[in-house]
This record gives C-alpha cells, structure tokens and sequence, in this order.
C-alpha cells in the first residue's frame, strides 16, 4: 500500500520563483528565500518520495470564472508551466501520476467530496514557484505530482474546516492505494499578505507565528476560525492558508516538525516547514474495507453486457479523440473536418488508430477505445447522420433493424443546429435499401462534393 512519509509546507509567492530564474542566491536580499529551502532540498534527496501530493490555488491563470470549483484535483500524466503573461518560466513539465489521481478522485467522491477533475492544464506559480526550489530538474523532474487546485478566490469558498475533511478522507485515500508508493503532502500558500485595495501590503508577523504553532500543536482550533478571522488576521489574500489544513488533516494526530523558516521580504510573509507523522501504520483489514467503500457505486457495472462506465482512465486514454471531436463545435474546426480530415487530424496529432476510427465512422470501436456517446452525437450531426444510425451501428444492426425495437419507427433525430439545412437519411425510401452502413462511411464525401 501506499504510504505518507510526511509534509512540506511553503508559501508560493511569485518572488520565490523570481529568485530562482534570475539566480539571486548571492544577494542578501533573496539568500534567505534559497536557505530556507535547502533542508527541504536535503529532505526530499533522503526520503525519495515517488509523489508530490501538491495543495495549491491557480491564479486566475489556467482557472477562469467561467467554471470556477472549490476542489479541483488533476488527474494527468503531465503538467505544463503556465504563461502568467510574461511567457512561461524555463522549468520542464511535471510528471503526474495519474492512476493515483484516479483513486484519490474516487476515494474523496465516495466519501462526499463533490470533486472536479482537469486534464490538459497548466499550472502557474502556485505550484512552480515553490516546486523549482525544491529539488532539481534539469532536464527532468525526480519525483511525480498529483494536483489539488483549491478555489480560493471567488467567495463563498471551502471552510476551514471542510478543507481539515478533506485532509482526513485524502489520508484514508492514499494509504488504500495498491501500489508500494510513498507520498508526501504539499501544501502551499500564504502566511499572511493582501494585493488588493487601500490594504495592500497588510502583514501581521504576530498572526503568521501563531498559525504556525497552531498547524503544528493544535490544528482543530484552526478549523473553528471563519474566513473572515483569516481575513482580519492576515488579509483576504492571506486566508489561502486554509489550505494547509488539507495537508494538516492527511497527517497524524501527532507530528514531528523537522523544520521551520520564516521570512518577510515585502508583500507576503514567506514560511517553509517539514513535518513528519508519528503514527502507526494502518491496519490491513480497514484498508480492505474502505477499498470497497471507494468501489461500491460501481461495482457490479463491469458485468454489464455492452457498457462501458467513463471513467477517470478511459477519459485519460481517450483524451485526444474526444477533444478533437469535441471541437466540432467550433465553426471553423468542423470545416476543415468537412472540408480536408487529414489535415485536420494532423492538426491535432490524432494517432493512426485514432483517425482511423472516424476515417471509417467505427462507432463501436470507438466506444471501446474510449469515446463518450456525446462525441459520437456531435460527429453524426456534422455528417448528416441521425442519433438513431449511431445506436443502430453500436448495436451492429442495420437502421431499419434497430428502429423496429423503437415505439416510434419513423423518428429519427439529431442535435444538428441551423446549419444543417438537410440530413443524409431526407432521401427516397426506394434509396434507403441497403444505404444504411455506405452512408456511415461516405456521407462526410458526399457532403464535401456537395458544397464544392
């Protein structure tokens, strides 16, 4: 099973990562930013974790309010640097470890955590800023992460306390995944500052070193503070540091702190700590039990003759083909599709198998190698086909065959909207004999014949 061997707690303010890229570890100004990093240099160099479990918020960067959630966990097998506006910074992209984001996503659903998932995001200074003091990456990174981005900044957003719970399901989340893993928790963010109206550039030193003996002696008196007392005691900004009570709560009742800096520079106050669990490690028979917790919505779906339930796994397989058929809601994208596919699935790197499935409109293979329905919906539209041709090939029934199972043999339909001015199945019934599979095949052609 897998196992937390401790915590990093650090701020992510953008000035850590500064320091790093323009090499100010000889100035005095910046040198205390680089020492207070170097046990945490040594700590991970001697405990090798496989996984970095990173807390963090995104700064309005690859998160937009346009669909902003209070826990979003990534779930990919690689993350980029994100451009905050100035370009992005010269690090490489972190390695993730997605099976056990799939785990940990499952664990915290099945324990009531209404959960998110990203793939395909980058991630900004809210984790780059400290991860690039943390140990070296050139020309990769040693150790995988898994993701957290916590939504801090449009209110109303989590409590501390629900961020403490979360910290506890994620302890019982990690330490019944399968695989002989160890992970530390990271959690970031804070002490105390704010950037915003006539209190920008607020500290409170003296807050900063109680929350600091509070996180370590007696997180639960934490849980009891609203975000307002956050906020009056170390800023609105500042109140991001409800999210090392995630980390707090993956850890024992009792913990050992290693290390502990701190340091204010200008804006924000800078603090780095390590902690290590003084627990016993978890017996195997509870571990067995909260595994089939985790499993129990699901289980008995795979026996289903025909399904295939979308999982974090076939999302993470099939991303590619679901997002290039995804994007034919996109006017332009689905003229190209119409008008030259290869080029258009070059553009979008599909492998050879993937541009064969839709060269050949295979909708049951593409169900098999991992494609939602809802794609396959959007694809009928744009050739002409009706939802009805779809079920019917899924099934491996002609149309005509799969409508008689139907209570209203005649209506056929799609999610087409204006611009398709006719579909492919308005033709004659004396054409209909035998049309049904040629028309999956070649109705794009005819179509692309048609407008030229």
């Amino acid at each position: 099973m897998a196992r937390i061997i401790g915590a990093i707690a650090t701020s992510h303010t953008p000035t850590i990562g500064f320091a790093y890229d323009r090499n100010k570890g000889d100035d005095p100004v910046w040198a205390p930013i680089f020492e207070a990093f170097k046990p945490i240099q040594r700590w991970i160099a001697e405990k090798k974790p496989d996984v970095l479990f990173i807390i963090y918020n995104d700064h309005v960067t690859s998160f937009f309010f346009d669909h902003y959630s209070a826990f979003a966990l990534g779930i990919d097998d690689r993350y980029a640097v994100a451009d905050e506006g100035g370009g992005a910074r010269a690090l490489p992209p972190a390695k993730g470890h997605a099976a056990l984001s799939h785990h940990i996503g499952a664990s915290l659903m099945a324990d009531e955590f209404d959960m998110s998932f990203f793939q395909d995001r980058a991630l900004d200074h809210g984790c780059f800023s400290p991860l690039s003091m943390m140990c070296p990456h050139e020309p990769d990174w040693p150790v995988e992460i898994v993701p957290l981005q916590v939504g801090v900044l449009q209110f109303p957003i989590p409590s501390a306390l629900r961020c403490w719970k979360l910290g506890q399901s994620l302890r019982r989340a990690i330490e019944s995944y399968p695989e002989d893993l160890k992970v530390a928790i990271v959690a970031t963010g804070g002490l105390s500052h704010q950037v915003h109206g006539e209190r920008a550039g607020f500290n409170n030193t003296a807050w900063d070193a109680q929350f600091l003996e509070l996180i370590e002696k007696d997180p639960v008196k934490l849980t009891q503070m609203t975000i307002a007392d956050y906020a009056r005691l170390g800023g609105v900004e500042g109140a991001e540091v409800i999210m090392w009570l995630i980390m707090r709560g993956a850890l024992s009742a009792n913990i050992r702190k290693v290390h502990q800096t701190y340091y204010l520079p200008t804006m924000t106050g800078l603090a780095t700590a390590i902690y290590e669990n003084e627990a016993s490690e978890t017996l195997a028979d509870t571990d067995a039990r909260y595994l089939a917790h985790v499993n129990e919505q699901l289980a008995g779906a795979e026996s289903l003759p025909g399904t295939y339930p979308f999982d974090h796994a076939r999302s993470r397989k099939a991303y590619r083909i679901n997002k290039f058929l995804h994007r034919l809601v996109e006017p332009a994208h689905r003229a190209l599709f119409l008008a030259d596919p290869e080029q258009a699935f070059a553009q979008s790197n599909l492998s050879d198998e993937e541009r064969e499935l839709i060269r050949t409109r295979d909708w049951r293979g593409m169900i098999h190698y991992g494609v939602i329905f809802f794609m396959l919906e959007k694809l009928a539209a744009v050739i002409g086909l009706s939802n009805l041709h779809v079920y019917a090939a899924m099934r491996g029934q002609t149309l005509d065959e799969f409508m008689q199972t139907r209570n209203a043999p005649g209506a056929l339909y799609s999610v087409a909207g204006k611009e398709q001015q006719s579909f492919a199945w308005d033709r004659p019934a004396s054409e209909d004999k035998g049309h049904d599979q040629k028309m999956c095949h070649d109705v794009a052609r005819n179509k692309t014949k048609a407008r030229a």
